[in-house]
């Protein structure tokens, strides 16, 4: 079993940067794969980036692919996403997510594991 606690999202101006954190608890995040997705309003929950265990192989949708950047720090269970260039379409809340498998996820439906969700908002 893993926690997960987002933090960094807010109010942005569109070409602006935000840096999403998601602090995991528990021995075993090393060994997780990690990944972000979001939620917009009315939409389903798309998958966004994702990470295996080791920060090896990262994989990214078309949509972020060149703006958005997903890392991890295993001695700090800590996962990162750095957006730049945003765009009002980033708008949603987006969710840290875990699999206990450690490969790449590309599926929100198949982390195991989720967040509570930080709102990130661009202006236009």
């Amino acid at each position: 079993q893993v926690q997960l606690v987002e933090s960094g999202g807010g109010l942005v101006q569109a070409g602006g940067s935000l840096r999403l954190s998601c602090l995991a608890s528990g021995r075993a995040f090393s060994s997780y794969a990690m990944g972000w997705c979001r939620q917009a309003p009315g939409k389903e929950r798309e998958f966004v980036a994702a990470i295996t265990w080791s920060g090896e192989i990262t994989y990214y949708a078309d949509s972020v692919k060149g703006r958005f950047t997903i890392s991890r720090e295993n001695a700090k269970n800590t996962v990162y996403l750095q957006m730049n260039s945003l765009k009002p379409e980033d708008t949603a809340i987006y969710y840290c997510a875990a699999d206990r498998l450690g490969a790449v996820v590309k599926k929100a439906e198949e982390y195991d594991y989720w967040g509570q969700g930080t709102q990130v908002t661009v202006s236009s």
